[in-house]
């Protein structure tokens, strides 16, 4: 097995958790602030929405440096990644001067799904703590 090879399903893996690591932390030490935005949108329940939306972000972004439980970790993280662009990130209905901003996230966040699905197509990899040498 060549360096990539070995190393580079962690090296993916990381790339693609530190945005929810870093934006599940963001909602713990902005809640009141998440708790309003996810409120804006009009959803029921922000207070546990966002506490979901941590512990998914921050949960599932430190299992899938892990490679622990990665198929769940990924499977939590794409459903959760497709929801949040349809919901928050809605270009379509967004005013014209936000649109551009909002399509951009977007297509931020299916590219972000695309690398989730081929955690889960692929497995963590040997340099992971579910071991799978796909």
């Amino acid at each position: 097995m060549n360096a990539l090879n070995y190393y580079g399903p962690l090296v993916g893996r990381i790339l693609i958790a530190l945005i929810f690591v870093f934006a599940g932390f963001g909602k713990i030490t902005g809640f009141e602030g998440t708790v309003g935005y996810i409120a804006s949108k009009g959803m029921p329940l922000p207070q546990l929405a966002a506490i979901g939306a941590i512990i998914i972000e921050l949960g599932g972004g430190i299992m899938l440096v892990l490679g622990w439980k990665t198929h769940w970790a990924a499977a939590a993280l794409f459903l959760f990644t497709g929801l949040a662009a349809l919901i928050f990130h809605n270009f379509w209905a967004a005013t014209p001067d936000q649109a551009q901003n909002q399509m951009i996230h977007f297509m931020k966040n299916l590219a972000i799904m695309g690398g989730i699905l081929f955690v889960m197509v692929h497995g963590a990899g040997a340099l992971s703590l579910d071991k799978e040498n796909k």
